[in-house]
């Protein structure tokens, strides 16, 4: 195993998982290539899936998959801990002390070296710098994150509910700021919360006395997507007694409050971040590579980074030009997926001293999910190039197909037809929100 190619991909999102995956099964199998994972949790958990687990819809560890047994199954190595450093010129990466819950070390630092190296590590929440917003909101960017936010919600209606019993002013002010993706089917899901807690016993807080704030700087929801999805979407928040503020920049975060940029204070017990993303900031310049504002690592269309033919990136933290565009790759999921795809295929050519593969994104539409409501999407034709508008049922199986497809990359089809069923027993016999 010395003697082979070492291929080290640090991160295990979803790009980074399929990829490791696929090249476990491709070149580790068949001791071709030496293939390790680093990252600094131990299970995977997919991130579109982050608010349903924070509002309780999802319960994550019947999802989560665990690295080191996914490693044994798929012939490639983990190792736990966060990239800190990197030494291109002796080619090895420095992972950080690892540490236990009451502070103490578990594992010292480490090197790990490699002969290609893969840049998966993501992205996290951009407050653009808002103050209060690191110290009073809450954010959505692992499962530790989504977990904490679950247990906060549940207690917040647990007290509620109890300063209604007693005849108490019991109102509940959600707030999210950001109306993407994310804060838009978050949204959903905590109307969804809120309608069915009173069915477990919080029957004297009713949904009406949970008002959910949606704050968007734009001058419209899903400013990314196109208006008429905006539109819908926008319907159906309404539709659900969600409260939309759009053109509405939020100047300063407070306890209990949020102070918007015309001097406005709203009241929120709750508030959650959901407003724009960045690379890791540990990437700024991280062995001298080239990152830009907003620290993604500045790569070519191979995925190869601008300064070092043998380190890759690819993800939310790459920065990747697009052929007749002066846009990059947009940081969304499929992306990921996509670029997994086409950089397995350039790592198995350059074992064997071929073309590597560039990059071509292509769009195939987006679908936003409120919960149990309903489902709203366009689909790009792949032959005319115009999209199509989707809703309801159809809208909603196109959705759940996209987490199904995640799982066929890591684990085939018969194993994802099992799980599935797992999934629908699991349904059938568990309470439709998680109630701890």
């Amino acid at each position: 195993m010395e003697n082979l190619h070492h291929i080290v991909v640090v991160g295990g999102g979803a790009g980074g998982l399929e990829l490791v995956t696929r090249l476990g099964n491709k070149l580790g199998k068949k001791k071709r290539a030496r293939i390790t994972l680093v990252d600094a949790v131990l299970t995977h958990v997919w991130k579109p899936l982050l608010h349903e687990v924070a509002a309780g819809s999802l319960d994550a560890s019947s999802n989560e998959v665990n690295f080191r047994a996914h490693a044994l199954k798929h012939h490639f190595e983990f190792q736990l801990g966060s990239m800190s450093d990197l030494d291109r010129e002796a080619q090895k990466i420095t992972l950080a002390p690892f540490y236990d819950n009451d502070g103490d070390e578990v594992v010292p630092e480490r090197h790990v070296s490699y002969d290609t190296l893969v840049i998966a590590v993501g992205s996290n929440a951009n407050d653009f710098g808002t103050p209060g917003a690191k110290e009073h909101c809450l954010f959505l960017d692992s499962l530790a994150q989504a977990r904490r936010f679950h247990n906060l919600m549940l207690n917040a209606f647990l007290r509620k509910n109890h300063e209604a019993n007693q005849g108490a002013s019991h109102e509940l002010p959600i707030t999210i700021i950001g109306a993407g993706a994310t804060g838009v089917e978050l949204a959903a899901e905590l109307r969804l919360a809120s309608r069915e807690l009173p069915v477990y016993g919080m029957n004297e807080l009713r949904p009406a006395d949970v008002t959910i704030r949606v704050i968007e700087a734009a001058d419209r929801i899903l400013p990314a997507l196109p208006t008429r999805l905006s539109t819908a979407a926008l319907k159906e928040l309404e539709h659900q007694n969600v409260q939309v503020l759009t053109g509405q920049p939020v100047s300063e975060i407070k306890p209990q409050s949020v102070i918007m940029k015309d001097g406005t204070e709203l009241p929120s017990d709750m508030t959650i971040w959901a407003a724009g993303i960045k690379a890791p900031a540990f990437l700024h310049e991280i062995g001298d590579l080239e990152t830009n504002w907003g620290n993604q690592l500045v790569v070519n269309q191979t995925l190869q980074t601008t300064r070092d033919e043998n380190v890759f990136a690819f993800g939310d933290c790459a920065a990747c030009p697009q052929p007749d565009s002066d846009k990059s790759v947009p940081p969304r999921a499929q992306a990921a997926h996509q670029q997994a795809d086409t950089l397995f295929k350039t790592l198995v050519n350059r074992l064997e001293n071929k073309e590597l593969v560039a990059f071509v994104y292509n769009d195939h539409g987006s679908l936003i999910n409120f919960s149990r409501y309903t489902t709203v999407g366009n689909l790009m034709g792949n032959l005319s190039g115009r999209s199509m508008y989707i809703e309801g049922k159809v809208a909603r199986l196109f959705y759940v197909s996209l987490y199904r497809m995640h799982q066929v990359a890591l684990h085939g089809f018969l194993r994802t037809g099992v799980i599935w069923l797992m999934d629908l027993i699991s349904r059938a016999m568990h309470p439709r929100l998680k109630l701890h």
